[in-house]
């Protein structure tokens, strides 16, 4: 039996997710408890010219909507990147994983070979699906992720690597 292109990006981008939804719920928590403003985890960066952390987030859901809909034939929704609360960055996250999970297997039949074009820091990229997918989407997609994630860890949010991998 084969992998589908909906099997390899659709359940795992969910899940991921929610994986990062609930280290935000930690973060969130841990802020109020130790009486840190939330706006200094929101900012928080592993080294001056890098993202902050609400950025992260929000290049990961933009990474996993587009993923979703380029694979299924779809348009990719726009965010406005206005989020500036984790409220509002759980609220974006569970937006994305209800269109992540709107598209079913057959919308993605013949992705493999699907034309995907993007324009990426005045770059013009081309990729059949399965590159795009394999090659561009997911690693962006985890990259960010993980970003968040070392960078509340880094201060001080107690999350490990259960958190972030949860059960598949």
């Amino acid at each position: 039996m084969s992998l589908s292109m909906h099997e390899a990006s659709a359940p795992r981008l969910a899940h991921m997710l929610r994986k990062l939804d609930a280290i935000l719920a930690k973060a969130q928590a841990h802020a109020a408890a130790k009486k840190i403003a939330p706006e200094v985890l929101l900012g928080a960066r592993l080294f001056p010219d890098m993202l902050p952390m609400i950025k992260q987030v929000q290049i990961a859901t933009d990474h996993a909507k587009g993923a979703a809909a380029r694979l299924a034939g779809a348009e990719v929704p726009r965010y406005e990147d206005t989020e500036q609360s984790f409220d509002e960055l759980r609220a974006r996250i569970a937006t994305t994983i209800a269109f992540v999970e709107s598209f079913t297997p057959e919308q993605f039949v013949g992705a493999e070979e699907r034309p995907i074009a993007l324009r990426v820091g005045g770059k013009d990229w081309s990729f059949n699906g399965r590159d795009y997918l394999f090659g561009f989407a997911l690693p962006n997609f985890y990259f960010h992720l993980v970003t968040a994630y070392n960078i509340l860890r880094h201060n001080g949010v107690e999350i490990g690597k259960a958190d972030y991998l949860g059960n598949p």
